[in-house]
């Protein structure tokens, strides 16, 4: 029986045919998500593989708690108490080799050691300033540790610290000594004061000869290598596990504009700027690292300049045969490095700046010279599953060899894992094939990888096991949908947070064994989130015009209510996917085509091209024209809902989020005949006002490369809006900002429509919070559905 609390929608017009009824309304399904039940997060184990801990909420807090569940009594959840989870805290842990001991950091200036087998603590090391990043080295009798800017190292037998880097954040000193600065010529005044008063000359002299002599002791003290930094201040400092090199990093931050952002309800009363991003096409933040010669004294930096390629220009510049291009070597950055686990050898990754490139390189560690392993060129961009970023290096780093080094790369047009042997170069795939792995890493016997996949399906994520050299994989998840699983540190179990299409996220517990049952520990729907018979939308695939088949998501009513319209949902992000097994970030907008299907839509939620899980050319294939695949995609599936859907194609309308919202407009400006409406929510109107990290990947910078701008903003196509528009924004969004639509909408005015509505929200970021706000919102795009697509 339905709870009397479900409300009826509130555009429901009894007196048309059109319109159906529906247990749903908008403002019962945008409230605040804690109606819909309590579901957790972030599972992970206690030491002993004893306690699985996890974020929750059952008592509907402000805010998630963490919780734990004993496997020896596993139907007891229990709330941790603050003591509990401050003893459980270990800031910036490091395990020597196998696991049996840990260091971390017990306070911010305090070292201690805990034994793993028995539980025992004890300080290391209580310092004079803080201290960061402890580490065994190869010996294991030794740790190293970070402090002013120097690295250090703890002798855990005998208790003594050694200071292994002498670095300096000033400037080398003067050679022009003390003694010589006295000699300078004196001023009348001084001079005649020394020649009448004897004491105070024999004092003078008496201290040119001590300062004499503190220099030439400080001379012979300074024969000890020190590094001059010259102010600047040097960043992930690290020793080698042979104790024999150091290696640092330089950020040379740009000088870029950012934007403002202005909040016109901030607390104050008055109009307060936010500080934002700066726009694309900036100069970005550059690296370089140094290497630090322990045994040698000396300091050297990283040279990429012999690496291969670097003068390859990208093919776009093709298309701009009366430019003069830069010929000389790109601009990369640098990450690193890693060294190997004898401290013998390191590797780094490089990236270009214009996002073609990626190198995996051997640092010869005498002089910083690299030595390319793997090159991956990308004409697109470089990214996936892995893959990293500018200054992470994603999937990365050597084996217990010290030998074997490990990567993801797209190179097969799926991300894989890979192998390379940097003494001769030999580089194997240890997976293969039309799906993606996630997140490798390897066992503690050092005898295994453990990695998610998608090689079920697209829309699938399971765990697997495989030999570390390669060979048979076996899937140990079974549970359809997604399997975010943590490993017992014993590994015998796993803690499995799944979800499903239509059922949120539940905790599960699974042994280690492939066909092992999974035994649910946590029930957090609400009874009116059962109440109502959510759907589980099928997985269809389209051809669209390039022949390419495009899954989505399809959500159909009951015959009898079919009123012959359809909405497309367009997904944010670009590079995300909507359209899978387990329950989506995207649960509102879920529960809104819910809710149109009972009145009658038909509903399609398409992962077009650019969406993530489908490999490198479904990533790349809106490389310099946003707007182009992406969107047809879109046109295509209008098409594929009216011929095998029996959908109206007067009766369409489209609607999406930030690049959801982005598409919406590029649909009514430049496929109006396709779409009769619309509402762009939170939308990019024009690419080059967006920010760097993700625009440059996709588009190049607006100074390189206009054409790809001026083809993908919608700014440029609003004179083809045909159909009726909603565009919603929040104030103050820092991501997308609503400067965006303010530009936009001038546009509209200067070109005389009237077929648009503005919706702005004074208190909303990027992502709406405020139950209110997307209450407003969601009516405000189901009244324009049902006023445009169901009204002649």
């Amino acid at each position: 029986m339905v709870r009397n609390c479900l409300l009826i929608l509130a555009f429901i017009c009894l007196s048309s045919p059109l319109f159906a009824q529906s247990q749903l309304s908008v403002e019962y399904i945008m409230r605040d998500p804690q109606w819909m039940g309590t579901f957790p997060s972030r599972a992970r184990w206690s030491d002993d593989s004893q306690t699985i801990y996890f974020q929750y909420n059952p008592e509907k807090n402000p805010a998630d708690s963490t919780y734990k569940i004993q496997i020896s009594s596993p139907k007891q959840i229990q709330k941790v108490n603050w003591k509990e989870e401050s003893a459980m805290r270990r800031d910036q842990a490091n395990w020597n080799t196998d696991y049996s001991q840990r260091v971390y950091l017990s306070a911010s200036d305090q070292i201690s050691l805990e034994n793993m087998k028995t539980g025992q603590k004890k300080v290391l090391l209580s310092w004079h300033s803080r201290v960061s990043n402890p580490t065994f080295l190869a010996d294991e009798n030794l740790i190293s540790f970070v402090s002013d800017q120097n690295i250090f190292t703890l002798n855990l037998s005998t208790g003594v610290v050694k200071k292994v880097t002498q670095i300096s954040s000033g400037s080398k000193p003067s050679k022009k000594s003390n003694a010589t600065q006295a000699e300078q010529v004196k001023g009348f005044v001084e001079a005649e004061n020394l020649e009448l008063l004897q004491v105070v000359k024999e004092r003078q002299e008496a201290e040119k000869k001590r300062a004499a002599y503190r220099e030439a002791t400080r001379e012979q003290a300074e024969e000890k290598f020190v590094y001059y930094t010259e102010g600047k201040s040097p960043a992930n400092l690290q020793l080698s596990p042979d104790g024999n090199f150091a290696s640092f990093t330089y950020y040379n931050s740009s000088s870029n504009k950012n934007t403002k952002v202005p909040d016109y309800v901030a607390a104050s009363g008055y109009t307060e700027d936010l500080n934002a991003r700066p726009k694309v096409g900036t100069d970005p933040t550059t690296s370089e690292i140094g290497i630090y010669d322990l045994k040698r004294d000396s300091v050297y930096f990283i040279d990429y300049s012999k690496l291969p390629g670097l003068q390859d220009l990208p093919d776009y510049t093709k298309d701009y045969p009366d430019k003069k291009w830069d010929s000389t070597n790109r601009k990369l950055s640098l990450f690193g490095p890693i060294f190997s686990p004898d401290g013998k050898r390191a590797i780094v990754q490089a990236r270009s700046f214009d996002n073609k490139d990626r190198w995996i390189a051997e640092v010869n560690l005498q002089t910083g010279e690299l030595k390319n392993l793997d090159r991956q060129r990308d004409e697109a961009w470089i990214a996936g599953p892995g893959i990293g970023w500018t200054f992470s290096g994603g999937t990365l780093g050597w084996l217990p060899d010290s030998k074997h080094i490990y990567f993801q790369s797209e190179e097969s047009g799926y991300s894989h894992l890979y192998l390379l042997n940097v003494e001769n170069g030999n580089k194997k795939a240890l997976t293969s094939g039309a799906y993606e792995v996630f997140d490798p890493f390897i066992s503690r016997d050092k005898k295994s990888w453990f990695f998610t996949s998608s090689e079920v399906d697209p829309g699938e994520r399971h765990f697997y096991q495989m030999p570390l050299m390669g060979g048979k994989k076996v899937q140990l998840t079974s549970m359809t949908g997604n399997n975010e699983v943590s490993l017992s540190p014993d590994q015998s179990k796993m803690a499995i947070i799944h979800s499903y299409s239509n059922r949120p996220e539940e905790l599960y517990i699974q042994d280690l064994k492939p066909g092992a049952k999974p035994v649910q520990l946590t029930n957090g729907q609400s009874e009116e989130f059962k109440a109502y018979n959510w759907r589980d939308p099928e997985i269809i695939r389209f051809q669209a015009e390039d022949g390419a088949m495009v899954p989505a998501r399809i959500y159909q009513p009951e015959a009898s209510k079919k009123n012959g319209a359809a909405v497309i949902f367009v997904h944010g992000a670009g590079y995300l996917q909507n359209v899978h097994k387990w329950w989506s970030s995207y649960f509102r907008e879920y529960m809104f085509h819910n809710l149109l299907t009972d009145l009658g839509y038909t509903v399609l939620d398409i992962d077009y091209r650019a969406s993530s899980g489908y490999g490198r050319d479904w990533r790349t294939g809106i490389y310099r024209h946003m707007g182009g695949k992406d969107l047809s995609d879109q046109v295509d599936g209008a098409k594929h809902l009216v011929e095998k859907y029996g959908v109206d194609a007067d009766r369409i309308g489209i609607y999406g989020g930030s690049y959801g919202g982005f598409i919406t407009l590029m649909a009514l400006f430049t496929a109006p005949e396709v779409f009769k409406s619309g509402a762009a929510l939170r939308s990019v109107t024009d690419w080059a006002h967006y920010n760097h990290g993700y625009t440059s990947n996709i588009l190049n910078t607006p100074e390189e490369d206009p054409i790809a701008y001026r083809r993908s903003s919608p700014i440029y196509f609003a004179e083809g809006l045909k159909g009726n528009l909603l565009m919603a924004h929040g104030m103050v969004d820092v991501n997308v900002h609503f400067q965006d639509v303010v530009r936009l909408s001038q546009r509209l005015i200067e070109l005389g429509k009237d077929n648009w509505e503005m919706a702005i929200y004074p208190v909303e970021d990027h992502g709406f919070v405020e139950p209110s706000s997307w209450t407003d919102e969601y009516k405000r795009i189901l009244k324009l559905f049902n006023n445009t697509l169901l009204n002649d």
